[in-house]
C-alpha cells in the first residue's frame, strides 16, 4: 500500500478520512482529518483511493487537504437518493459491487471521491441495502418493513431514555420536587429497582441512571416516595413477588351474585339441622373472618363434642372465578398494616364467616364421649349451624374454671394433648409476637403465650378435628391434601418444655413437613394421618380437603389424585410467597419500631455462635439478629443485655452491641 494514499476508516459510527504516513507488516500509521495520528490494520479500512498526498508537506497542509476531500465527498453523498435506487433495484438478484453502484448513482466521469461518497451514503442509510465489503444487496420489501419497525422502536426507546434522564436529573437536585415521570419511564425504573438485571428493560434503565449522574438505583425509592408513587413503608415484597392485591371485576361480580342467591343452601334436606347446638367461636379480638366453632352438650352417656367448620364450598364451586382467584393466592396474607384475603372480604367476613346469630352451612365433626371425656365414636355430617356466642381468647380465659362449658372444653383439650404427647408429639411452645398499626400509624405489639388455656383449647380442638377428618378420608380411600412429618433427627425433651433455648434447639431438629395426596404419619403432632380442613376461608389446601370430604358425603365428585397433584403444584409458589411476605413484613415493622428506641436496652438470648458473629434473640420481640463476635466470649443459652445501635427497616438492618 502506497505511502500518501488517501484512505477512510470507521470510528465510533463515523467515517474518517486519513493519509498513510508509513506501513509495516500490514500495520498502518495514519494522519486523520482531525490532525491525530492513529495506528490501524489495513483490513479495517472502508475505502482506499488511488489519490495520493505528498506526505512531505506540512502537517497542517495535509490535514486541510483531508478536510476538503471529506467535505466534497459529503456533498456528493447527499445527492444520492437511496430509496429511489432501491425502488429500481430491489427486484434484482445477486450482489452489486462498488463500481456498478457508483455508476447507478453518478454520471461519468467518475472519481475516487464518487466511489467514497457512495460508501458514505449507504453507511448513513442502511434501511434499504445490505452493505458488506464493498458489495450491496437490496433488502426485500418485507425486510425493509421490518427494519423500519426496528428503527421506529429504537427511536421510541431513545426518546423514553431521554425523558427518563431528564426526570432523574431533576429529582437528583436537592430539594427539587418534580411531577410524576412519564408512564413508560416510571414502569422501566420501577421494574429495574424491583428486579434488577432480570427486568426486561434493565438496559434502558441503566442508561437513564448512568447518564443522569447516578451510580446506583438506590435513590429511586425516595424519588418515587417524593412523587407519591410509593409510600414510605411500601411493601416491596408484594411487588417483587407479583402478589395480586385486588380481585378482578368478574370475581367481584360473582361474589356479589352469591350474596343475593345463597338462601337455598339453608333449605338443603341433605344437611343436618344443628342450629340448636350452642356454638361458640374463640378468636383474637381483631378477627373478622370466623371459620371454626365449637359446641359441647351433655348426653345420657357423657358428652357430644362438636367441631364445626364453615362450608365454603357450598358457595364457591371448583373452577368458578372466585375459586380460581383463591387458587392464584393460595392463602390469605396477614400483615401488621394490611390483609390480603384469599377470597373477597364480602365473603370471608360475611357470607363465609360464622357470624353470631346467622345461619350458615357447615361441615360438623360430632364426637361422642363418655363422662371421662374418652372418645367412643365420631361422625362427620353436612350441617346447618348458627353461632350463639363469639368470644375472644381473653374472655374464654376468664371463664375457665367457673363450671362453664369452657372449663369442660379445656379439660378435653388437656386430655387430647396428653394423648398426643404420649404418641410422640413434639410441642414447641415459643411465644408469638403480634404487631399491628393503630389508625395514626403508631406501631403496637403484644407478646402472646400460645400456651394460655384458651389458645391451647382452640389449637387442640382443631388438631383433633383435622386428624379425625384425615382418618375419615383415609378410611374411605379418597386422596386429599395430607400433611406428614418424619420423626425428628433428635428428640431433646418430652412433654411440655417452656424454656426458650430447648424449644429453639428442638425446632432445629425437626424434620421437614411434607404435603402429599396419600395419608402418612405426622410425628410432630403425634397422629397417624393429618389434613388441614379447619380454615377454608384462608387456606386453599383446606378448601380442597373440605371438598373431598363433602364428596364422600354425597356432595359432588372428588378430585382425582392427579388433579390434586396438579393443583398442589400450581399453588406451591403462592403458598411459599405468602409465608415469606408475612414473615418479612412483621420483621419490617418490628425493626421500624426499634428505629425509635435506639440506645435502649433489651434482654437477649444467645442462640448460636459463628466464627464472626453471634445469632441472638431479642426476647421482647422474639426477633433474631446478628451481633459481632469480636471481643466477647459467649455461649449458646447465655442471657445478655443488648442495646440497639442501628436500625433500618427498609434495608432490613439491625445492629446490636452488649449493653
Amino acid at each position: 500500500m502506497n505511502i500518501g494514499a488517501v484512505v477512510e476508516y470507521i470510528d465510533q459510527q463515523k467515517i474518517i478520512s486519513a493519509v498513510i504516513l508509513s506501513q509495516q507488516k500490514g500495520k498502518l500509521r495514519l494522519l486523520n482529518e482531525n490532525s491525530r495520528e492513529v495506528n490501524f490494520s489495513e483490513n479495517r479500512l472502508s475505502h482506499i483511493a488511488p489519490l495520493r498526498l505528498d506526505t512531505a508537506q506540512p502537517r497542517t497542509t495535509l490535514v486541510n487537504s483531508l478536510k476538503e476531500i471529506t467535505e466534497n465527498r459529503k456533498k456528493l453523498s447527499e445527492a444520492i437518493d437511496i430509496r429511489e435506487l432501491w425502488e429500481i433495484l430491489h427486484e434484482e438478484s445477486g450482489d452489486i459491487d462498488i463500481s456498478a453502484m457508483t455508476l447507478f448513482c453518478f454520471d461519468p466521469p467518475l472519481t475516487p471521491d464518487h466511489e467514497a461518497a457512495v460508501i458514505r451514503a449507504f453507511f448513513k442509510d442502511r434501511l434499504y441495502f445490505k452493505f458488506n465489503k464493498l458489495l450491496f444487496a437490496p433488502y426485500t420489501p418485507d425486510q425493509v418493513k421490518a427494519k423500519k419497525r426496528q428503527i421506529e422502536e429504537t427511536e421510541k426507546k431513545e426518546h423514553i431514555i431521554q425523558k427518563g434522564i431528564q426526570w432523574l436529573t431533576a429529582m437528583s437536585k436537592s430539594g427539587n420536587e418534580s411531577a410524576r415521570p412519564d408512564g413508560a419511564v416510571l414502569e422501566i425504573l420501577k421494574s429495574y429497582y424491583l428486579f434488577g438485571s432480570d427486568s426486561n428493560t434493565s438496559a434502558m434503565a441503566r442508561q437513564m441512571i448512568k447518564k443522569s449522574g447516578l451510580t446506583t438505583p438506590d435513590p429511586l425509592f425516595n424519588y418515587f416516595v417524593r412523587c407519591g408513587i410509593w409510600d414510605t413503608d411500601e411493601n416491596l415484597d408484594l411487588l417483587t413477588l407479583q402478589v395480586p392485591t385486588r380481585f378482578s371485576d368478574p370475581v367481584m361480580q360473582t361474589a356479589k351474585k352469591l350474596s343475593r342467591t345463597h338462601a337455598a343452601v339453608y333449605k338443603d334436606p341433605c344437611r343436618k339441622d344443628l342450629t340448636h347446638l350452642p356454638l361458640v367461636t374463640i378468636d383474637g379480638q381483631s378477627t373478622l373472618d370466623y371459620d371454626d366453632a365449637i359446641s359441647l352438650e351433655s348426653t345420657e352417656g357423657g358428652y357430644c363434642l362438636g367441631i364445626h367448620i364453615i362450608d365454603v364450598g357450598a358457595y364457591i364451586k371448583s373452577g368458578d372465578p372466585i375459586d380460581m382467584a383463591a387458587r392464584q393466592r393460595g392463602s390469605s396474607i396477614y400483615m401488621p398494616d394490611d390483609k390480603l384475603p384469599m377470597i373477597p372480604s364480602s365473603l370471608s367476613e360475611d357470607l363465609c364467616s360464622l357470624r353470631q346469630d346467622e345461619l350458615r352451612p357447615g361441615i360438623s365433626t360430632l364426637i361422642q364421649m363418655n363422662r371421662f371425656f374418652e372418645v367412643r365414636d365420631y361422625k362427620i355430617v353436612p350441617s346447618i349451624i348458627k353461632v350463639h356466642q363469639q368470644m375472644s381468647y381473653t374472655e374464654a380465659n376468664l371463664l375457665n374454671g367457673k363450671n362453664d362449658p369452657i372449663t369442660s372444653l379445656y379439660k378435653i383439650a388437656t386430655l387430647l394433648r396428653e394423648k398426643r404427647l404420649k404418641a410422640g408429639a413434639i410441642q414447641i411452645t415459643l411465644p408469638e409476637v403480634n404487631v399491628w398499626l393503630e389508625e395514626n400509624r403508631e406501631i403496637r405489639y403484644s407478646k402472646v403465650d400460645r400456651e394460655n388455656p384458651s389458645r391451647m383449647l382452640v389449637s387442640e380442638m382443631m388438631i383433633f378435628a383435622n386428624s379425625l377428618m384425615a382418618k375419615f378420608l383415609a378410611d374411605n380411600e379418597v386422596p386429599a391434601v395430607f400433611r406428614s412429618q418424619a420423626p425428628p433427627k433428635q428428640r431433646l425433651f418430652s412433654g411440655i418444655e417452656l424454656a426458650l433455648m430447648p424449644n429453639f434447639m428442638q425446632r432445629k431438629q425437626l424434620s421437614r413437613a411434607v404435603i402429599g395426596t396419600t395419608p402418612e404419619s405426622h410425628s410432630g403432632l403425634g397422629v397417624k394421618a393429618y389434613v388441614t380442613a379447619t380454615s377454608p376461608i384462608r387456606r386453599y389446601h383446606d378448601l380442597l380437603t373440605q371438598r373431598q370430604i363433602k364428596a364422600i358425603l354425597g356432595f359432588g365428585q372428588p378430585y382425582s389424585k392427579q388433579e390434586l397433584d396438579e393443583i398442589l403444584q400450581t399453588i406451591s409458589i403462592p403458598m411459599v410467597n405468602a409465608g415469606r411476605i408475612q414473615g418479612s413484613r412483621k420483621r419490617y415493622w418490628l425493626i421500624k419500631y426499634l428505629e425509635s428506641v435506639k440506645g435502649q436496652d433489651f434482654e437477649a438470648l444467645v442462640l448460636e455462635r459463628h466464627r464472626d458473629y453471634y445469632n441472638i434473640l431479642i426476647k421482647e420481640f422474639m426477633l433474631e439478629a446478628r451481633m459481632p463476635a469480636s471481643g466477647y466470649q459467649l455461649k449458646s443459652g447465655d442471657l445478655i443485655q443488648v442495646a440497639i445501635q442501628h436500625a433500618d427497616a427498609r434495608r432490613n438492618q439491625l445492629s446490636l452491641f452488649p449493653a
